[in-house]
């Protein structure tokens, strides 16, 4: 998995370089939606960034609290599942 991600990103990482060493100027007309479609397309990798950040905050906070001895649950309420119902006419 981590070589398929390293691969992904060195392609991307060599097309930005290959695109600036050796792009020439267009003089084409761009339409106004596709800012809409930029707007889109970082508020997706924004979205993605913060979802993997926090997967990989919550792992490493699990950790460190295993390693501490720390149990987050130490001072939670657990209602039990009793129903008591009360049939009075």
């Amino acid at each position: 998995m981590k070589k398929g991600l390293q691969t992904v990103a060195f392609a991307g990482v060599t097309g930005i370089v290959g695109m600036l060493l050796f792009g020439r100027d267009a003089n084409a007309y761009i339409d106004p939606s596709v800012m809409t479609y930029v707007i889109q397309a970082v508020a997706g990798v924004i979205v993605a960034v913060g979802a993997v950040a926090g997967i990989y905050i919550r792992r490493a906070k699990k950790k460190v609290n295993e390693k501490l001895g720390i149990d987050e649950n130490r001072n939670k309420e657990v209602e039990s599942d009793e129903i008591i119902v009360n049939d009075k006419k």
